[in-house]
């Protein structure tokens, strides 16, 4: 079976934790990791994996234009509103881990189907992808939702630059995500950056606030989504269970890691990352069809 070539744009943390990933991937092949300085610990690493690296950043891509089908954009919201017009122009797939919010917003758990026609899929943030799937739980069981809050709280050593650099568009972009997706009024995003040492796993409490609460649909509803999200992110877990609080609804997930590039904590990384590669995933098994035997091959 011929697999999707794909490409990460971004040696950070994210973008090496991806490139490591995507190895395990029955459909996808890890073509490079490409970024901006060979002495990169991500391009080291990935180089010593096997991987192909590149310091050339997106012009690797435009000088190699057959040796991807879709792009990783894992650099930051300013860089990808640079990379989207030329990745366009090439006709290729993007699926951007910034919160650039260009393409439509995507968590697979929620509406992958929907995005799969799209040439440029955002995969808002990890707050987003940890906490869109709640929200969207509560707006199938609720049509009244009045405010959405949602804190996460990650490891200091888990973002790395580019992230710190886009608090601001993370922020918008997560606030965006869960209007979407809950039908709420008004929504808040807040993110922690905890320098605890040991390093704490990333966690995520949502918060909502409607005149009619409805505890027992909201957790049934929540169950069967939180089923679909461990069959991409098996360390995504609820800890507090669906209660009120203060007369608002509160819950809380807890995501860890496979600890492939940074440790288990770093579940923010995972997250993301595991979100973006179902939607690849996803891509891959559109370009696929049943020949006359069970086998699968790839259409041209």
């Amino acid at each position: 079976m011929s697999k999707l070539r794909a490409v990460v744009l971004g040696s950070g943390n994210i973008g090496t934790d991806l490139a490591i990933k995507l190895m395990r991937s029955p459909w996808l092949e890890c073509r490079g990791l490409v970024g901006r300085s060979l002495t990169s610990a991500g391009l080291a690493k990935a180089q010593s994996l096997g991987i192909p690296v590149s310091a050339n950043g997106i012009a690797f891509i435009e000088n190699h234009p057959d040796s991807c089908d879709v792009v990783f954009d894992a650099t930051s919201a300013a860089s990808h509103h640079e990379h989207a017009p030329v990745l366009e122009r090439m006709g290729k797939l993007v699926i951007d881990l910034t919160p650039a919010k260009i393409g439509p917003l995507c968590v697979p758990s929620v509406n992958l189907n929907d995005c799969l026609e799209a040439p440029n899929v955002n995969m808002v943030t990890c707050g987003g992808q940890a906490s869109s799937p709640i929200a969207y739980a509560l707006g199938q069981t609720h049509d009244d939702i009045e405010y959405i809050e949602v804190v996460s709280s990650i490891a200091s050593r888990s973002a790395g630059p580019a992230t710190r650099r886009n608090l601001d568009e993370y922020i918008h972009t997560t606030e965006a995500a869960l209007k979407k997706f809950s039908g709420a009024q008004n929504a808040k995003a807040i993110l922690n950056l905890n320098p605890a040492v040991p390093c704490i796993n990333m966690q995520t409490t949502v918060f909502a606030k409607t005149p009619n609460p409805d505890i027992e649909a909201f957790t049934s509803a929540l169950n069967k989504i939180v089923a679909e999200i461990q069959a991409y992110i098996p360390g995504y877990e609820i800890i507090l269970q669906p209660r009120l609080d203060n007369g608002r609804i509160a819950t809380m997930v807890r995501v860890i890691g496979r600890g492939d590039f940074l440790p288990a904590y770093a579940g923010n990384l995972d997250i993301i990352n595991c979100a973006a590669i179902a939607v690849a995933e996803g891509y891959a098994q559109r370009r696929i069809v049943d020949a006359d035997s069970p086998k699968l091959r790839v259409v041209q």
